[in-house]
């Protein structure tokens, strides 16, 4: 994208997934550090861990440009079953560094190929400087045109999705992750 400003407004319009990041990871001056992720299914009456993962809290500091790309592509295995439930419900735990979040905004978009499965769009208003937050955002699962349903089962890995967060309409941090629904 070049020196151009990566705006909300610019990402919601995407049609496809990015071929590359839009930011370097040094654009995350504010030390966000995400630390644990869960994945939960739910219904009326129950809900089931699909991923959990929580960082080492010895690992080392949040990624910097001399780092390889691959630190920010995670890659899901979770099998036709998923795709079944109506609802998903997310857990991001994050730390964050010692300047406040104002209007900390998370837009990601999932696709199949190049067809564009759901965009979700959440923001937190503030975030206090040098704490540890949970961000809990429940997802309800979109309808899907059988065709592609199977598609996305029968094509590992070509389910993706870009997430990318803003503070205060600038672009800090992307993410990418690759989806294996067979």
């Amino acid at each position: 994208v070049g020196r151009m400003a990566v705006t909300p407004e610019y990402v919601n319009m995407l049609a496809a997934p990015t071929e590359t990041f839009l930011c370097p990871m040094s654009a995350n001056i504010y030390n966000i550090d995400f630390t644990a992720f869960k994945i939960r299914a739910l219904d009326e009456t129950q809900e089931f861990t699909l991923f959990e993962v929580r960082k080492d809290p010895s690992e080392e500091p949040p990624p910097n440009d001399d780092m390889d790309d691959s630190v920010r592509t995670i890659r899901y295995h979770f099998g036709p079953s998923f795709l079944e439930w109506p609802t998903i419900g997310t857990m991001l735990e994050f730390a964050n560094g010692e300047y406040p979040l104002h209007n900390f905004r998370m837009i990601e978009r999932h696709y199949y190929r190049n067809i564009l499965i759901k965009s979700y769009d959440f923001s937190m208003p503030f975030v206090i400087p040098n704490t540890v937050n949970t961000w809990e955002v429940i997802y309800t699962m979109p309808e899907m045109d059988p065709a592609v349903k199977e598609g996305i089962i029968s094509c590992p890995w070509e389910t993706r999705s870009d997430s990318f967060y803003f503070v205060n309409e600038q672009l800090v941090m992307h993410n990418k992750a690759d989806y294996n629904y067979s």
